[in-house]
């Protein structure tokens, strides 16, 4: 077994994983003095930019392109057409950005500084402050560390429906790397990830039929489900509600789903159910660091987990599975690994679902805050009071504030529009700084712009904001 590093003053950070999370505490640990093993047992990058959020956002956009050029608000003036759709074509291109991000915001960096060492294997932890990596030949290496994070990162979780197994359905990664546009395609989900692609996937063509086993989003705002559900159903998408998979046949090229709305037949099989920690191979019970029900790691305020010389950040824990989360969360955890006492405030965490219109949320929900003990107030605007909508001929979806009840200080928001996810910031940073709705109705907001309808939703406590003029203050 060989020892990992040559020993130096400088003390020894062990990261399991090189995605947001990974790379974000790689960097901070490096930038206040340490020295960092990574260490990867797949490809550089995590999920992220590999098979999540750069692809799936690719995907988005040429599926809305596609979309804009068969069917808009313009068309009594600009001729529409079919457009043709090359997706062998498409998916080089989106290969191409993703590869060029992993090289240039990973691989790079790596590669460029002098305190990271990178480790391609499988890691297992001995003790609290050893680790064995199983590498791609079959050695082993040890990895002796002061402080270690892990940021294994998560994976498509699979329902065990009867028949499943064995056969070629899709999770999101074969989603986004197929060359094929299948002509009926099944989606067994009904949030973000199966909200996104089965729509991406209608809007290239397929025939697309969505399983939920409640409602679309109904952990969510009830108007954000049923907001997206009408769009939905504009669109020929069909959404099955309250609806539970038995079983699951493949034959001839086509898939079988029995159900208790009837049998569903289609090409190809989405599962988009949810996500799985990556924690099996770590030994994490071996050394007692804590996990949920979910396998998920249990981590403080301070990202520690049950093992004092043990952290934990990203899509493996307990917090939301966001990659921006995973990134603050891996920087702090490396300032708090290395003498620091930061934590990480997600009280003003907004969260982004990418479908046409967006849906954004951020802080809590009106019915989070009641079961919190909050009394709260709260208004929701129409988008045909937003002037950027009205001149954009598409009024879909609205924006929701939510105040306590008497003081109205900003408790959270939700907003299904175009470009959601562009406004939701600045209700983020007027939830952090502790802003009331006349706080905000007070500010001055660029006119013609979907931001302004925040404005707007604020104004709404105290006015009626259809008798105000285009731009009245």
């Amino acid at each position: 077994m060989n020892a990992c590093c040559a020993l130096t003053d400088k003390p020894h950070i062990a990261i399991i994983g090189s995605g947001g999370a990974a790379m974000a505490a790689a960097i901070t640990a490096t930038e206040r003095g340490a020295r960092v093993t990574l260490i990867e047992r797949g490809i550089i990058g995590g999920t992220c930019v590999n098979i999540g959020c750069v692809p799936s956002k690719i995907l988005i956009r040429a599926a809305h392109v596609a979309h804009m050029r068969w069917q808009s608000p313009f068309d009594n003036g600009i001729e529409a057409a079919t457009p043709r759709i090359n997706r062998p074509a498409l998916l080089a291109q989106q290969q191409a950005r993703v590869e060029e991000l992993r090289a240039g915001k990973y691989q790079a960096i790596i590669d460029h500084n002098p305190d990271i060492t990178l480790v391609h294997g499988e890691a297992r932890f001995i003790d609290a402050h050893s680790l064995s990596v199983k590498r791609g030949d079959g050695t082993m290496q040890s990895v002796a560390f002061d402080r270690a994070l892990i940021a294994t990162g998560a994976r498509p979780a699979i329902p065990p429906i009867p028949g499943l197994a064995g056969t070629p359905y899709w999770t999101s990664t074969e989603a986004l790397v197929s060359d094929r546009i299948p002509a009926r395609l099944l989606v067994l989900g009904a949030s973000a990830v199966a909200a996104e692609l089965a729509q991406a996937y209608a809007r290239l063509g397929s025939e697309v039929t969505v399983i939920a086993r409640s409602a679309l989003f109904s952990r969510d705002d009830p108007a954000i489900g049923e907001t997206l559900a009408a769009v939905f159903a504009d669109e020929g998408i069909r959404v099955l509600r309250q609806t539970q998979a038995h079983s699951v046949a493949h034959a001839n090229g086509a898939f079988t789903l029995a159900s208790n709305a009837g049998t569903l037949s289609g090409d190809a099989l989405l599962i988009a159910t949810g996500r799985a920690p990556n924690v099996e191979a770590l030994n994490l019970d071996g050394i007692g660091v804590c996990t949920g029900r979910d396998g998920t790691i249990a981590v403080d305020a301070h990202l520690q987990t049950s093992v004092p010389s043990v952290y934990a950040a990203g899509d493996c824990t307990d917090q939301p599975q966001l990659v921006y989360v995973a990134a603050a969360a891996g920087s702090r955890a490396a300032q708090n690994m290395l003498g620091g006492d930061t934590t990480l405030d997600l009280r003003s965490m907004p969260a982004v679902v990418f479908t046409d219109p967006q849906i954004a949320t951020v802080g809590l929900s009106e019915a989070e805050a009641q079961r919190n003990g909050i009394a709260t107030d709260s208004r929701t605007l129409s988008l045909d009071h937003v002037p950027r909508a009205l001149v954009n001929f598409d009024s879909r979806g609205f924006i929701k504030i939510v105040a306590t009840a008497g003081g109205g200080e900003i408790l959270g928001a939700q907003c299904v529009a175009a470009e959601a996810g562009e406004l939701i910031q600045s209700a983020a940073l007027a939830i952090h700084q502790r802003m009331s709705v006349d706080d905000l109705a007070a500010q001055l907001f660029p006119y013609l712009t979907m931001v302004e309808g925040l404005k707007l939703c604020a104004q709404t406590f105290r006015k009626d904001v259809s008798q105000l003029s285009c731009c009245a203050a």
